[in-house]
C-alpha cells in the first residue's frame, strides 16, 4: 500500500539522457508521481524529488550522466535523488557512490518507483541500490509526449543480439514486448488527447512479437487503422528485420511516414563480421534500393560507428566508399567507445583517438552533403507538414512526412495541425526550408 501522505505538496524534477525510449519511460514515471499529487518543478523552484534516467551507450555517456547527477544535486540541494536507466543498471555501485544520490533503480525496478519511495529522507549512510544485474524479463509499457507534437510509444524492449561492441542486452535485458491489443489501446488514447504523430520506439523494434507470438508487420497494420493519428514514424530498425513486406506496406499505408532509420554501423563486411552484426552490405544495399524504388522521396537516416577495434585504414576506406554510394539522406556518426565486458575487447587492432576523429569528420561531411542534396530535391514541391508548438524568434517549425524541417512565421492556428504547403528555399541558417501555405 502506497502512503500518499509521503507525496503531499511535493515537487519533482525529471532529467533524461539518451534515447527516445528513455524519454518515454521518464514520462511514465512522471505520470505515476503526478497521480500521487507530485507536481512538476517550475523554473526557479527547488525540487523535493529528482529523477535522473541515464544512458550508458558509450564511456562519454557515462561521464555525462555523472556530470548531470552532480549538477542536479547542486541545483536542488536537499532533494531526494533517484537514478535509473542503463548506467544505473550496469554500474549501480558506481552510481551509488556519486554524492547526493539516494536511490539507484535498475531496469526492471524503474517503473515500480513508487514502492521504493516509502519516505523521502536523504540517505546519509549511502544510497539504496534496487538493481538486478540479470534476468530482466518484464515489459513495462510507456508512452510520452515531447514539447512538440510527437508521442513516443514504446512497443518493445531489450535485445537478444549481443553485438561484440554493445552492452545494451546487459542494460535492457532480453527482447520482449507488449501485445498488439495494448499498443492499439495506447495509440487510441493518444488520438483521444489530440496527439497527431506517434513514433514507435524500442531497443530492437523489428523483433516485436518475440514474447507474444505476434509480428511487427501485424503491429503496424493494426496501428494504421486507428482514426485520429495523422502519421506514425518507425524509429531505428535493424536492416535484417525490416522486411520487404513492411517496406511495401509503409509505401501503401494511410498513416506511416516514408521515413526510415536503419543502423548500418559499418560499410565494410569484414568489420560487420567483427561486430557480429546479422547482415552484410549486400543486404543493406538491397533494403535501401527497395525503399527508394517504391518511395523515391523517402528520408533514410543511417547510424555508423567509426574507429571500432579491427577497423583498419583499408576497412574504413571500404566503408566510406560504400556509404558515399548509398542513396540515403543523413548519417548519425558515433565514435567507438570501449565498453567493459564486451567481446570487442578481444580484438587486437586498436584505432587511436586522432584517427577516430578524422574518420568521423569525413563521414560527417558526407552526411551534410547528402542532407542538403535531399532537401534541395524537394524545393518547389508540395508537401504535408505537421507544425509544432516551438516558437523561436517569431518563427515556428514543422516536419514534412519525409522529415524535412520547415520554417514559417509563427501562427498559433497552425499548431498541431497538418497543412499542405509548397516548399521554398533555405532559411538564413540553412537549417530548414521555408514554405508557402496552399
Amino acid at each position: 500500500m502506497i502512503d500518499k501522505s509521503v507525496f503531499e505538496n511535493k515537487i519533482a524534477a525529471y532529467y533524461t539522457l539518451g534515447c527516445k525510449l528513455n524519454f518515454a519511460e521518464t514520462s511514465t514515471i512522471g505520470k505515476m508521481l503526478a497521480e500521487q499529487g507530485v507536481r512538476k518543478v517550475r523554473s526557479g523552484e527547488k525540487a523535493d524529488i529528482c529523477v535522473v534516467n541515464t544512458c550508458s551507450v558509450t564511456e562519454l555517456a557515462d561521464k555525462k550522466c555523472r556530470q548531470a547527477i552532480r549538477k542536479i544535486s547542486k541545483q536542488h540541494p536537499g532533494a531526494f535523488i533517484v537514478v535509473t536507466g542503463c548506467y544505473a543498471q550496469l554500474k549501480p555501485e558506481e552510481v551509488a557512490h556519486i554524492e547526493g544520490v539516494d536511490l539507484v533503480l535498475g531496469a526492471e525496478q524503474k517503473l515500480d518507483i513508487l514502492q521504493y519511495l516509502d519516505n523521502l529522507k536523504k540517505k546519509e549512510e549511502g544510497a539504496i541500490i534496487a538493481s538486478q544485474s540479470k534476468y530482466i524479463r518484464v515489459f513495462s509499457p510507456s508512452c510520452s509526449a515531447d514539447d512538440r507534437t510527437r508521442h513516443f510509444l514504446k512497443v518493445q524492449d531489450g535485445c537478444d543480439y549481443y553485438c561484440s561492441y554493445c552492452t545494451i542486452p546487459f542494460a535492457r535485458g532480453r527482447s520482449r514486448n507488449g501485445t498488439i491489443e495494448s499498443m492499439v489501446a495506447q495509440a487510441k488514447e493518444v488520438a483521444q488527447k489530440g496527439g497527431k504523430e506517434i513514433v514507435l520506439t524500442g531497443v530492437n523494434i523489428g523483433d516485436f512479437g518475440k514474447s507474444t507470438g505476434e509480428t511487427f508487420i501485424d503491429l503496424i497494420k493494426a496501428l494504421d487503422d486507428i482514426d485520429g493519428i495523422a502519421r506514425y514514424r518507425i524509429s531505428s530498425i535493424e536492416p535484417n528485420l525490416i522486411t520487404d513486406e513492411a517496406i511495401e506496406f509503409v509505401a501503401s499505408s494511410k498513416r506511416f511516414a516514408p521515413h526510415f532509420h536503419i543502423p548500418l554501423q559499418s560499410g565494410s563486411d569484414n568489420v560487420l563480421q567483427l561486430m557480429r552484426r546479422r547482415y552484410d552490405t549486400a543486404l543493406f544495399r538491397h533494403k535501401i534500393e527497395k525503399i527508394k524504388e517504391i518511395m523515391p522521396h523517402a528520408f533514410i537516416g543511417v547510424d555508423v560507428i567509426v574507429g571500432t577495434r579491427g577497423e583498419t585504414d583499408e576497412y574504413f576506406e571500404e566503408a566510406r566508399m560504400f556509404i558515399e554510394n548509398l542513396d540515403i539522406s543523413q548519417l548519425h556518426v558515433f565514435s567507438y567507445s570501449e565498453r567493459p565486458g564486451t567481446q570487442a575487447l578481444k580484438i587486437d587492432y586498436v584505432v587511436d583517438p586522432k584517427t577516430k576523429h578524422a574518420r568521423s569528420q569525413k563521414l560527417l561531411d558526407i552526411s551534410e552533403n547528402k542532407l542538403h542534396s535531399f532537401y534541395e530535391k524537394h524545393i518547389g514541391k508540395e508537401a504535408n507538414v505537421l507544425f509544432e508548438h516551438t516558437r523561436k524568434g517569431g518563427m515556428m517549425y514543422g516536419f514534412t512526412e519525409n522529415y524535412i524541417k520547415i520554417e514559417i512565421p509563427y501562427n498559433i492556428s497552425l499548431v498541431n495541425k497538418t497543412n499542405q504547403v509548397i516548399l521554398g528555399n533555405w532559411n538564413k541558417e540553412k537549417t530548414a526550408l521555408t514554405c508557402r501555405l496552399i
